[in-house]
């Protein structure tokens, strides 16, 4: 096989039977919640490793005797992780055909995460509109939850991602305004 039978472009890849991946604007739908699959077990290798290669060295995430010593008992997992895996997890149902992230928001950590807890995750559509500027897209914002393997909210945010029309079509009138 050469080079020349592969193609990285989206619209390509489905029109030949491929999985879809991401959703064009139309898709979205104010109110409709997405849950994502699979969920992920976080353990202690995950949490080690982005403390190292994000250099964040506090001894609650990766010392177990200061970690057994504090408030929760036991080692935290790094709230930076918990939101990385959140929004991958995220990517196919809601900016896996995404032009840009444009903003994330909001974010809280209302527990805490710890070694072998199963994050599972949910995005609600909060809002969905043409862009004022361009034909060929739009602007798409969404909540996402996350919770633990008791259904405890253990972080959530929100984040606005500018998504192609699978249509790009002409721009309206009452799509400038903005």
């Amino acid at each position: 096989m050469t080079n020349s039978d592969f193609t990285t472009d989206q619209r390509q890849r489905e029109a030949s039977g491929a999985h879809s991946y991401g959703r064009y604007l139309e898709e979205f739908e104010v109110g409709a919640i997405y849950k994502h699959w699979p969920a992920k077990t976080v353990t202690e290798a995950d949490d080690h490793l982005f403390c190292l290669i994000t250099m964040n060295h506090h001894p609650l995430h990766i010392n177990d005797v200061y970690a057994g010593q504090s408030q929760q008992g036991r080692n935290v997992v790094v709230g930076p992780l918990v939101y990385s895996l959140a929004l991958g997890m995220s990517v196919s149902d809601v900016s896996g055909k995404a032009i840009a992230n444009l903003a994330t928001e909001e974010l809280s950590h209302p527990a805490p995460v710890f070694h072998g807890d199963t994050l599972f995750v949910e995005s609600e559509v909060l809002e969905v509109r043409p862009s004022s500027s361009k034909p060929d897209r739009g602007i798409v914002k969404v909540h996402t939850r996350v919770l633990n393997q008791d259904g405890t909210l253990v972080a959530e945010f929100k984040r606005t991602v500018l998504i192609p029309k699978r249509e790009p079509g002409e721009a309206k009138a009452e799509d400038n305004v903005e």
